[in-house]
């Protein structure tokens, strides 16, 4: 009887030395805390169009971060669902220098005189712009994402956990570019580029009677601004399966890293001018990466 007792009385201490080690019931719990994601995108999109406006796509941040909130709970087992959202911004810009030419060949833009000029009238006569008006061209890349999380906890120790899992969700990519030269006055942020309203009447400006039919087949053209903006944007699902490590360091305070690939794609056609203008000869562009989530949480 004296062996029994002292038997029966040994599986409590042996549990709960076990329990530190390895959980051996179900744990229900959650947290909720700030999540940044570091992605190292392999491409911006339009990196190409960007550098014949005379940007370099590579001076945007690398690694992209996106600043974000996540949450996760326990629901049956070892399996955990959670949320995440977030949005992150990068921007470039630069001051060109200029140099003012006279087309006299007819082919639009600036074009090279060749190494032998044959004719007079084709001699290169560019001169430096020495003007303050100087323009100014700027990009912004913003990155926003919204998903859910679904997870299959492996735990290690009591405080201690491994899970693999998948982020999927919707996302969205938007490219602005500013492009304004002088000083911004308030009054001339809202002057209509195409002309003058009066009463809800928008009246243009034509040279003479001959532009009625050439406007009428064309459409309106808006006059020079010293300000421009455009924006180009579309939404796609984005995936990323990854692998995190949960560290429980306080009792109601934890760490959680996360590493995994991030891919979106955006199908050709489907972005859009100004957030409502298809632009069907857009083509399919692909946002994808390695990425890190850090997340200090508070939760169980």
């Amino acid at each position: 009887m004296k062996k029994i007792f002292c038997s029966i009385a040994l599986v409590p201490v042996l549990l709960f030395g076990q329990n530190d080690l390895y959980p051996v019931e179900e744990f229900y719990g959650g947290g909720i805390g700030y999540s940044p994601m570091y992605i190292t995108l392999d491409s911006i999109p339009g990196s190409s169009l960007l550098q014949k406006l005379g940007l370099n796509p590579a001076d945007f941040t690398t690694p992209f971060v996106i600043h974000g909130g996540e949450g996760f709970t326990q629901i049956a087992g070892r399996w955990r669902i959670g949320g995440y959202a977030g949005i992150g911004v990068s921007r470039i810009s630069t001051v060109p220098s200029i140099m003012l030419f006279i087309n006299r060949d007819g082919v639009d833009g600036y074009q090279p005189p060749p190494a032998v000029v044959q004719d007079p009238a084709l001699v290169d006569t560019t001169i430096a712009y020495t003007g303050e008006f100087a323009p100014s061209i700027g990009a912004k890349f913003t990155f926003a994402l919204g998903a859910a999380t679904v997870e299959y906890v492996v735990p290690i120790f009591r405080d201690l956990e491994i899970a693999t899992g998948a982020l999927l969700g919707m996302g969205r990519a938007t490219i602005s570019i500013d492009q304004h030269s002088g000083t911004p006055r308030w009054s001339k942020t809202f002057t209509n580029v195409y002309g003058e309203v009066v009463d809800s009447t928008l009246y243009y400006e034509i040279s003479s009677t001959d532009d009625i039919a050439t406007t009428q087949a064309g459409g309106l053209l808006s006059g020079k601004m010293s300000s421009r903006l455009t924006d180009v944007s579309g939404t796609f699902f984005n995936f990323q399966p990854y692998i995190a490590v949960k560290w429980q360091f306080l009792e109601r305070v934890g760490l959680r890293i996360s590493v995994g690939f991030n891919k979106g794609t955006i199908p050709a056609g489907r972005w859009y001018l100004n957030d409502r203008e298809p632009i069907s000869d857009s083509p399919k562009s692909t946002l994808q990466g390695v990425a890190i989530r850090t997340m200090l949480y508070f939760g169980l």
